[in-house]
């Protein structure tokens, strides 16, 4: 016996198309279930009703056995949709920096009024690819609300893609109070003010790093203030949050949100690097004291041929890739401090990925590494995560294995079975196994990745740190794979009975 919660219409005279449908947990199995309000909300949405619209409703439990289905009696409520159409929103599709993975969508940053109060506007500060489309979603998975283009200049609830303005990077608002949307180019953010030998009459460009921050080494001349402006226009300045160390609000905004600013003190001469993080929901920056030694370069791109792998995030005495870098044994790479390989080159005579267990869960090594023209050599197809130390001249490399842990619920954690993935490039793990009816089942490089789902469908997406899958209710031979995200934060997954 399996059990579904249904909500539908009040007017409509069964359940057979109803506007929310949830199966209970391991299964339909359970006899209870917690639906949230966002997710009731969002259906709400997507069947047509307005935003702060009192909706009569009525809801049963679908209990079925077999061909066999019961309906419990139909219960009357009355619900008021939230007063907003979504508390959040983020930006996906083919032009964004994240691709069309829903699940990878980027965050926009809601704005609030002077009493913290959400005001329906939202803006980011990213990367757009020419030729490239997006559409905007409550929440990053596809059973969002989807915003797109009404054909008339506005955005519209199950709109069509956006097309990109052109390449480059962007401030894209969104303002739901009148559904409407724009962009603003960003040639450059840099930074001016007293502290820098250009004074207030110059700009100190920062690089673009992707993912909203922006970062350079700069040569601060005096301990005196500056402040962060784009495209040398004192109307899009951003300045320090009095009465803290590293927040930032634009001037222009700053009296909407009830924010008093300053500008950002040096407090040291020499070197510095510079960071503004607009990313999430609060604009930051930080300067610290560029302690690096001499020989380190201030930029470092990991090389395949000519084409750009990836450009080093700095750290103090580190490059680091940050996010995981999917690499390919066939191919060789190199280290250069310019992107086109004209700087200066770095190499290293161990492979990356070589190891003695290589079937370790967690997988990594330091190597040494100098400066010097060779190329770079990669032992096995993996996704790796790579720092550089220019203190110590130390390279460390570091991958993931992968295993599909499955057992039962029922004390049996013990007595689980552990397969083994099989790496694909890039970025999938697949193997085919013996799964058993309603085990519970989570993809495991213990215990750093742990990816799981309360959704018991057999395709869809997970996160690291979810709940455990149970999604396996016939037992047989299946073919799983997992498509994970280079930051393994989430994945897309699928279940196939061979």
């Amino acid at each position: 016996m399996t059990y579904r919660f249904v909500v539908d219409s009040a007017a409509n005279a069964d359940f057979s198309t109803p506007i929310f449908s949830m199966h209970t947990g391991n299964g339909g199995k359970n006899s209870f279930i917690e639906p949230t309000a966002i997710e009731l909300d969002q259906a709400l949405s997507a069947a047509g009703y307005d935003a702060n619209s009192t909706v009569p409703l009525k809801w049963a439990v679908v209990a079925q056995s077999l061909s066999k289905e019961m309906i419990s009696s139909a219960k009357l409520v009355s619900v008021k949709r939230f007063k907003n159409e979504t508390a959040t929103l983020y930006i996906s599709g083919s032009a964004t920096e994240k691709g069309t993975d829903v699940g990878q969508a980027i965050m926009m940053r809601p704005r609030k009024d002077s009493d913290g109060k959400p005001t329906n506007v939202f803006d980011v500060y990213t990367k757009l690819t020419a030729g490239g489309t997006f559409q905007f979603y409550s929440q990053p998975n596809v059973n969002s609300i989807v915003f797109g283009a009404d054909g008339n200049g506005k955005i519209k609830k199950k709109g069509t893609a956006i097309a990109a303005p052109g390449a480059g990077t962007y401030r894209i608002t969104v303002d739901l109070n009148n559904n409407t949307y724009s962009f603003l180019k960003i040639d450059k953010w840099s930074v001016v003010g007293g502290a820098f030998a250009s004074g207030w009459g110059g700009d100190e460009p920062l690089q673009y790093q992707g993912n909203g921050v922006w970062t350079s080494v700069v040569d601060i001349a005096k301990t005196e203030g500056f402040i962060f402006r784009a495209n040398g226009d004192w109307g899009v300045a951003m300045k320090r949050v009095k009465g803290t160390t590293n927040q930032l609000v634009l001037e222009s905004q700053a009296a909407a949100e009830g924010k008093q600013f300053e500008d950002i003190p040096a407090t040291a001469t020499g070197k510095h690097i510079i960071t503004l993080n607009l990313s999430g929901d609060q604009y930051t920056y930080s300067l610290v004291k560029d302690n690096r030694p001499t020989s380190m370069p201030d930029k470092l791109f990991l090389l395949q041929g000519s084409y750009v792998v990836a450009e080093f995030n700095i750290d103090g005495n580190n490059f680091s890739s940050t996010v995981f870098l999917a690499l390919e044994s066939d191919k060789a790479y190199t280290l250069n401090s310019a992107r086109d390989g004209s700087g200066t080159a770095f190499t290293t005579s161990a492979k990356i990925g070589e190891t003695a267990s290589p079937n370790a869960d967690a997988v990594s090594a330091t190597v040494d590494f100098r400066e010097g023209t060779g190329a770079i050599a990669v032992a096995r197809d993996q996704a790796y995560q790579i720092t550089l130390n220019f203190a110590t001249k130390k390279m460390t490399w570091k991958y993931y294995n992968l295993k599909l842990f499955h057992w039962n619920d029922n004390g049996g954690w013990d007595a689980r079975s552990e397969y083994v993935m099989t790496y694909k490039h890039p970025y999938t793990f697949e193997g085919t196994h013996a799964l058993s009816a309603n085990f519970d089942s989570k993809f495991n490089s213990p215990w750093e990745v742990q990816f799981g789902t309360s959704s018991s469908a057999l395709t869809g997406n997970m996160t690291n740190g979810g709940p455990n899958y149970k999604g396996i209710t016939q037992a047989g031979s299946y073919k799983a794979t997992l498509v994970v995200g280079n930051d393994y934060k989430t994945a897309q997954y699928s279940f196939v009975k061979q």
